[in-house]
C-alpha cells in the first residue's frame, strides 16, 4: 500500500475509522508512518496525537480498543479508511461514535433480534409469548403465526392503513426470524440467498 505522508507539512494523513460490520463511521484521527506501522503490527489502531505530539493507541487507558480489520487508501494516496471491530464505545464521551450516532445497521438489528429469540428458545421463560407458542404446538405453531401474520399484512395492505401494514409487517418479520431460529437457520443465510437471487440479477 502506497501512502503519501509527505503531502502535508506535518507528515500526517487523516484516518477515517469505520466499523467493519455495520459500516458506521466511528471517528477521525491522524496517522504518520509510525502510527500506521504500529496499527498493522499490533492489530490495535494507533494514531498520532497532534496536541501531545506522540503516538497513542485508542483504548490504552479506557480499554475501548479498535481492533484492526482492514485498511484502504484513497485515490490520492493521502487518506486512509481503516475498518475495525470496536471494543466498547469509540468516543471519549461514552457514545458509539464521535457524532453521537448509534453504531447499529439494519442487518445488525436483525442479528440482535435473532440472538434475543435464540435466548428465549433456549431458556423458555414462563412470560415469553414465543415460549408459550412452542409449548402449545412446537415449531408448527410458530409457522402458523407466520402464515396468519402474512395474511393480516395482506389484508392491511388492501383494506387497512399504513400504520396497520407496519404493525402486522413487524409481527410477520418477528415470527419469521423466530421460525428461522427454531429450524437452526441463521438470518445471514437468508440475507445471502436474497443477495444471490434478488440483488445480483
Amino acid at each position: 500500500m502506497e501512502l503519501n505522508f509527505s503531502k502535508y507539512a506535518d507528515g500526517l494523513i487523516p484516518a477515517i475509522i469505520q466499523d467493519a460490520d455495520t459500516c458506521v463511521v466511528l471517528m477521525l484521527g491522524f496517522m504518520n508512518q509510525e502510527a500506521f506501522d504500529k496499527t498493522i503490527n499490533t492489530g490495535k489502531v494507533t494514531f498520532y496525537s497532534r496536541t501531545r505530539q506522540t503516538l497513542w493507541t485508542k483504548g490504552e487507558t479506557s480499554g475501548n480498543f479498535l481492533n484492526f480489520v482492514d485498511a484502504k487508501v484513497d485515490c490520492d494516496n493521502d487518506t486512509l479508511l481503516i475498518k475495525v471491530h470496536p471494543i466498547g464505545p469509540t468516543c471519549h464521551t461514552g457514545t458509539d461514535t464521535c457524532w453521537a450516532e448509534v453504531n447499529q445497521s439494519d442487518v445488525q438489528l436483525l442479528h440482535n433480534l435473532q440472538s434475543a429469540i435464540d435466548t428465549e428458545l433456549k431458556d423458555m421463560p414462563e412470560d415469553s409469548e414465543l415460549a408459550k407458542l412452542i409449548r402449545k404446538g412446537g415449531v408448527n405453531k410458530i409457522a402458523q403465526e407466520v402464515g396468519e401474520n402474512a395474511i393480516k399484512t395482506v389484508i392491511q395492505s388492501t383494506n387497512g392503513s399504513k400504520e396497520g401494514i407496519v404493525e402486522k409487517g413487524a409481527d410477520l418479520l418477528y415470527h419469521f426470524v423466530a421460525l428461522m431460529s427454531a429450524n437452526n437457520i441463521r438470518i445471514d443465510d437468508v440475507i445471502e440467498k436474497l443477495k444471490e437471487t434478488r440483488l445480483n440479477k
